[in-house]
């Protein structure tokens, strides 16, 4: 009997004590396009996240918390991520989010969040309405299309001296922000603009247009979209003889772009939020390891993605500390995300101004030819 007692002491107690240093279990998320014709970039988005998390386990640990990934799909649909964005209110497990891919989405899964106060951390969302609206929970790590779009018009105009621009966007708030700023550099630098039009985001078959390009003969080409479009048209156009320079912004950058483009990934131009990983020293070891782990190679959205995550999983550390050492709410979350100052990363310092914009950014302009990327030109993009 008293060694049965002794017995069931001793597990009460290592119970006890097992509960007392049990691991508290919060999560973050991440939404993105993980099917569909962006989903090369949103998968990048995920795992770049998901690296940063692998990274930082051991930081949560001391803290006592496990932090683990919640990864939604959101189709690169403004409907299906703004569900996501409900979803994640629903768990309050879910701390924060790093996303999206496309400001269309951006805008209103933010919005639906905010009351929550379930803080967001955008790696590549361009479009200046995503941080304009003085939402507290939305923050980018990159810079804006009102600084993209003039650096892609200036190229246009002052590197490839066209004189006749054609301008296309896909219709949605990215690609018609986008072309919309680099139309207005383009016109404040000189150049004719023949013709700028919209083309619905799922069109595939670029027959008309390639037509009246043939007819206007522009001497280079602005569009303002995605590379799951891009990709077929200048093919298309390639296919038809026409060798006019593309050029467009970071929409385009992903390695499936030469891909669909095929024999036309030529005479292709793109400014990017997201560095080329050789431009990155710090993340050599990050590639190979994103290689071992989910035998693919990191591209410049999942760097971005790596920092947006860090900057996050930090601000949490940040909101833990300043909250006593307990694991925080919310709201707490959103303040620290908001007010913190993230250095040690693959991009460099990152500091928000009052409305979540990054003080100090990075761009970059590539070039494709015959199938291979090559670094045009760096831009440093001040927040003033």
């Amino acid at each position: 009997m008293k060694k049965s007692v002794l017995m069931s002491l001793g597990i009460f107690t290592a119970l006890t004590l097992g509960n007392a240093n049990a691991a508290t279990m919060i999560k973050i998320a991440s939404i993105s396009p993980l099917s569909g014709a962006s989903s090369n970039q949103g998968l990048q988005l995920k795992n770049g996240t998901q690296m940063a998390i692998n990274d930082m386990k051991a930081d949560f640990a001391k803290a006592g918390m496990t932090v683990s990934l919640v990864a939604y799909d959101d189709q690169a649909d403004p409907a299906t991520g703004t569900a996501a964005a409900r979803r994640v209110v629903a768990d309050k497990t879910i701390l924060g989010v790093v996303g999206t891919l496309n400001s269309g989405v951006a805008i209103p899964a933010s919005a639906a969040m905010a009351p929550s106060h379930v803080a967001m951390v955008s790696p590549v969302n361009t479009n200046p309405k995503v941080t304009d609206r003085g939402l507290k929970n939305m923050n980018r790590v990159c810079a804006r299309d009102d600084a993209q779009g003039p650096a892609g018009g200036d190229f246009v105009v002052g590197n490839l001296k066209a004189k006749k621009v054609y301008v296309l966007n896909d219709k949605t708030p990215y690609g018609q922000g986008l072309s919309d700023e680099a139309e207005k550099e383009m016109k404040l630098k000189g150049a004719t603009i023949v013709q700028s039009e919209g083309v619905a985001a799922e069109e595939r078959d670029f027959t008309a247009i390639i037509t009246k390009i043939q007819t206007l003969k522009p001497d280079a080409i602005y569009f303002g979209g995605l590379y799951g479009q891009v990709g077929p048209f200048a093919k298309q156009l390639r296919d038809k003889g026409i060798n006019t320079p593309i050029v467009g912004g970071d929409g385009l950058d992903s390695e499936d772009l030469i891909k669909l483009a095929g024999s036309g990934a030529s005479n292709i131009y793109f400014t990017t939020v997201a560095p080329p990983v050789e431009s990155v020293p710090a993340a050599k070891a990050l590639a190979t390891n994103f290689q071992k782990t989910f035998g693919s190679d990191l591209q410049g959205y999942g760097v971005m993605s790596y920092d947006a995550a860090k900057v996050l999983l930090q601000g949490i550390l940040n909101a833990y500390k300043l909250n006593g050492n307990k694991v925080p709410s919310r709201e707490q979350v959103e303040t620290a995300v908001r007010s913190g100052t993230y250095k040690n990363l693959m991009t460099g310092e990152v500091k928000f101004d009052k409305n979540g914009d990054r003080m100090s950014a990075k761009m970059y302009v590539i070039a494709v030819q015959n199938g291979k990327r090559s670094t045009a030109g760096t831009l440093n993009v001040i927040r003033k």
